[in-house]
This record gives structure tokens, C-alpha cells and sequence, in this order.
């Protein structure tokens, strides 16, 4: 079967198919802003309907030329299934962060998140669609002809509109200023216009010319009173919100073996610089605050652990995720799927246990020299949807837990059970690093360092993972946990007092603060250093 459609009445076609079919994540969310009572108000949600079918029509209708039209709406019924697929199972918006963080996710994260629900999206919206599109002849008027109609149909358009902004601006301004949430809702023109600022800053990044920072850097006058090398692991952990560690008085028992630690320090105000792991790992190293942060900055700037190799410590990252997104580039580093570990890998990826497998060595070979090391532990931690495969089984302390990467398949309560068992894990990672530091503290100065990148969403107001615009996002996605551990050793050797940060541990403090803790932490002297944002200072002797 096939048909014959004039080029305007396709145009007019596809338009109602997206914004009807493709767009209620967008209409719920903007009926239920208008919170509609009365007869006007269902007006202004119709006047809006009508407003975007304007506005869409006149673009498409530019666009509907021969050899351009069919190629350009396959492509927009091959991406928009996906996009819907994901806002609606996940809440999540579009912007340039989301695309640039599924742009740079690793294949295992990517299998996770397919589904036969997002099959099922992808036939609706895009397969069906698609056979009728290229079954349609689309006709073609001679060239003046086609102009001509073009030019009434978008003639008309503007007046249309101008009519409606005449009547309407006011309430429409209003709507979008107060809630930017809904243009990150609106597709296909959120990821059009995501993708758009994704590669115009990928484009501007090429090539990059890496700016050296801190090359004044050396190791302080502390140094020359240090007897023993030290180990001074950072630990960067994925998806914790600190709302669901116990450590904060959450009501389950998350942190069943750090509350046995007396000398584990909970910061309990820690903020991340982002909402997702693109943004916040690369964020969290630098030395740019994340008012001042961007992308272009961090990747064509030197960072912290730049310096502290060139004060003269080893520093390593070791990695469980899918990579330090330039953060390493510099530094020795290695990936955990590299070397699998049968006992702690399963179908191509491995638990966070994986990460201390080396430790031991490491410690035995520091206590035979006299080099100080930092190494960076970068945790697969609580990454969802598939939470259940974060953490053995043994760890499973809440059930039911939800075992599929389908969130819909399973009760709100199955969700926070499996993502809760996911901190149950990382709690025990974190605990057992920190056994691993204390039998060796006899020989080296240990201490561990652990922050979250960034929060997660389980279902509040809709939302789930991460990945929202940090201007809108929720707290539970920006609040995230924070600890830290020093021997006694350490705590001497560097001059801070542990009591001291206990009573500045519950102030707010966020990723700004890191570069510059750690700088003062490890006494490293460079004029980067600001005493102000590091949060040691004030618990540090001269």
C-alpha cells in the first residue's frame, strides 16, 4: 500500500505526530503547571498547542524540499523514540550535559539501559512511522509553484503567531521564564538544539593545547620532617546521594561498618559540581569553581593531579567506570576490566572489591622506599538503572530489590531496596579499604579521601537517575556523601587534627573544595593554592 500526499500536507502530518504522539512527557508537565480549572485555562493550553504546530510547521516546511524532506524525518523518527523513551521511563531532561554524557558512556552502561520497553518505543514511534513515510510519494509542485505555496503557508504562520504573542506573551513569558524546565522536555528541538551546543564545544576543543598549571609546585617545608612514605587514596564515588546513608540519619542501616570506624569524619553539607559524571569528575579536579567551570577550561588546563606528580609524589588512577573523562590523560592509570578478576567480575563488569585488589602490594612496596603515592579509585558504586548488579549477593540486606534495568517493572519500595543494597556495597568497599590502610599504618601514613560525583534520583516528583540541569535539579542529585580517614601517623605527619574537622564536619562545603584541600592536605606549594577553600586549613598546625 502507498500513498500521495502534496508536500504541506506531509509537513503538517509529521508536526502533529511529534508534538501529540511524541511529546505528553512535555504536555503533562506543562497541563499540570497550568493547573487548568477553567475554561480559560484550558484556552492557553490550546492557544500553546496551536502555537508549536505554527512554529514547527513553518520550520519543516522550509526544510520540505526534494531529496532533503524523506532523509531528514527518518532521522528524526530514528532518534525521538530513544529520547522520548528516556524522559518518560526516567524523567530525565535534554540538554548538552545528558548528551554529552551518553556520548561518552562505555558499552556496559549502554546495555544496561536497554530494555524491550525502549524496543517497543522505537517500533511505535520510529519503525511504523518510518515504513509509512517512505511508502508515501511525497508530491512536488514545479519549482515557482511550490515557492509560491511555501511562502502563503508561511505568511500566514507569522501572522498567526503574531496574533498569539499579541494575545498571549505575557502568559507565555511567564510560563517559560519561571519553569526552563519545559524546553528541555520540548522534542525533537531539546536534543536538536543539545546536540547542537555538544558539537560546537567538542568542535572548539579540537585541538587541544593542555595549559600547564602549577609549575612552581613543590613539596612544602613539612616535608622535611617526614620520616615514612604515605598513601593518600582518594576515592571517587558514583550515583551516592548522602539523603540514604545512614551516616546522615537516614532510617536503614546503610553504613553498618563505617559507624563501627570512630575515627571516620562524615561531612554531612558536601554538594557536587555536577549532576552527572562527565561533568563532575573532570569538575571536581580542577582548580575552576563550578561557577566558573566549563568543559572548554577543564580540558585545556592542567589539574590537580598534575601537580602532585610534578611535586614529586606517584600518583595512579585506578578505574571501575567508564573512564576519568581527561582527568588521568596525564598519569599512570589503569582500567579494573583490563585485568577481570573471576571471582569479582560477571558478564563484563566487576564489583567495586575489584579496585583494592592491589593495595596490598602497594603498601608493601611504599614501606620498602621512601616516595609518597596518591592513588585515585574511581567506583562503579551505585550506578542504576541496573542497580542490582552493583553489589554481590550477599549484600542484598533489602528485599525485594528490583533485579531488572526496567525501573516500571518494579514497585517504588523494589527500587530504593536494590539502590539502597548498592551504598550496603559501597559501605563495605570503603570499610574494608580502610582495614586495608590500618594494617599497614605501622609503615606508612595512610588516609582516604571519598566523595561522591554526584547524586541520584529514585522516583521523587517522577525523576529518576541523574543528569537533570543543575539550576533545576533536585537536591537528592546534588547532595552527596563525603568521609574521611587518617591514622594516627598521618594525622601527625601532616598537622591536622581529626576532632578539629568532627566540629567543622557538618558545615557546607561542595567539589570546589577539593583541589585545594588536597593541595594543603599533601603540602604541596604552588601559587594555585587558595587557604580559603581548603577545608584543612583552619584544622592544621603551621
Amino acid at each position: 500500500m502507498s500513498w500521495q500526499l502534496r508536500s504541506e500536507r506531509l509537513t503538517a502530518l509529521v508536526v502533529l505526530f511529534l508534538l501529540s504522539a511524541c511529546n505528553w512527557v512535555f504536555w503533562q508537565k506543562f497541563i499540570a503547571l497550568q493547573q487548568p480549572d477553567s475554561l480559560a485555562a484550558w484556552l492557553f493550553i490550546g492557544v500553546g498547542f496551536v502555537f508549536l504546530f505554527l512554529v514547527f510547521n513553518a520550520i519543516l516546511t522550509l526544510l520540505a524540499l526534494p531529496y532533503v524532506f524523506k532523509p531528514l524525518i527518518s532521522l528524526l523518527l530514528l532518534i525521538t523514540p530513544f529520547v522520548v523513551y528516556f524522559m518518560s521511563q526516567y524523567g530525565v531532561m535534554i540538554n548538552a550535559e545528558m548528551i554529552q554524557n551518553a556520548a561518552e558512556t562505555n558499552h556496559a552502561e549502554t546495555r544496561d539501559l536497554l530494555t524491550l520497553k525502549m524496543l517497543s518505543y522505537v517500533v511505535l514511534l520510529g519503525v511504523l512511522p518510518l515504513i509509512a513515510l517512505w511508502r508515501t510519494k511525497i508530491e512536488f509542485r514545479p519549482f515557482k509553484q511550490e515557492l509560491k505555496v511555501k511562502s502563503l503557508i508561511l505568511t500566514g504562520s507569522l501572522l498567526l503567531l503574531g496574533v498569539i504573542a499579541a494575545g498571549f506573551y505575557k502568559d507565555f513569558a511567564s510560563v517559560f521564564r519561571n519553569h526552563r524546565e519545559l524546553k528541555y522536555l520540548l522534542t525533537p528541538s531539546n536534543y536538536i538544539q543539545a546536540s547542537s551546543t555538544y558539537l560546537r564545544k567538542s568542535a572548539a576543543l579540537r585541538p587541544v593545547e593542555v595549559k600547564p598549571i602549577g609549575e612552581d609546585a613543590k613539596q612544602g617545608a613539612r616535608w622535611g620532617k617526614v620520616t615514612r612514605p604515605s598513601l593518600t587514596v582518594i576515592v571517587v564515588g558514583e550515583t551516592a546521594r548522602a539523603a540514604n546513608f545512614s551516616l546522615n540519619d537516614y532510617e536503614r542501616e546503610t553504613n553498618p561498618q563505617l559507624k563501627k570506624i570512630p575515627e571516620l569524619i562524615n561531612f554531612s553539607d558536601f554538594r557536587s559540581c555536577g549532576t552527572d559524571t562527565a561533568v563532575s569528575v573532570p569538575c571536581m579536579f580542577s582548580m575552576f569553581e563550578r561557577n566558573d567551570y566549563s568543559d572548554k577550561l577543564a580540558k585545556s588546563h592542567q589539574g590537580l593531579l598534575d601537580i602532585l606528580q610534578r611535586a614529586g609524589l606517584a600518583v595512579n588512577w585506578r578505574d571501575n567506570q567508564s573512564g576519568c573523562k581527561g582527568t588521568c590523560d596525564r598519569v599512570p592509570n589503569e582500567q579494573t576490566s583490563a585485568q577481570p578478576d573471576p571471582a569479582l567480575c560477571r558478564d563484563g563488569e566487576c564489583w567495586d572489591e575489584i579496585l583494592l585488589k592491589k593495595i596490598p602490594q602497594q603498601l608493601a612496596q611504599l614501606a620498602e622506599g621512601k616516595q609518597s603515592a596518591v592513588l585515585v579509585l574511581h567506583m562503579m558504586g551505585s550506578h542504576g538503572p541496573a542497580y542490582f548488579k552493583r553489589y554481590p549477593d550477599q549484600f542484598e540486606r533489602f528485599k525485594p530489590a528490583c533485579k531488572t534495568n526496567q525501573l516500571d517493572k518494579c514497585s517504588q519500595g523494589e527500587i530504593m531496596n536494590s539502590y539502597d543494597n548498592t551504598l550496603v556495597y559501597t559501605d563495605h568497599v570503603l570499610a574494608s579499604l580502610i582495614q586495608l590502610l590500618q594494617g599497614q599504618q605501622d609503615k606508612v601514613d595512610t588516609a582516604m579521601v571519598y566523595v561522591s560525583d554526584h547524586g541520584e534520583s529514585i522516583g521523587e516528583r517522577g525523576l529518576y537517575l541523574h543528569g537533570s540541569p543543575y539550576v533545576i535539579a533536585p537536591d537528592y542529585q546534588t547532595h552527596i556523601p563525603a568521609l574521611m580517614w587518617f591514622s594516627p601517623q598521618y594525622q601527625q605527619s601532616r598537622g591536622i587534627s581529626a576532632s578539629c574537622l568532627k566540629q567543622k564536619a557538618a558545615q557546607p562545603y561542595s567539589h570546589d573544595n577539593l583541589f585545594h584541600s588536597m593541595l594543603g592536605l599533601l603540602d604541596v606549594s604552588t601559587k594555585e593554592y587558595q587557604s580559603k577553600l581548603d577545608l584543612f586549613a583552619s584544622c592544621r598546625q603551621p
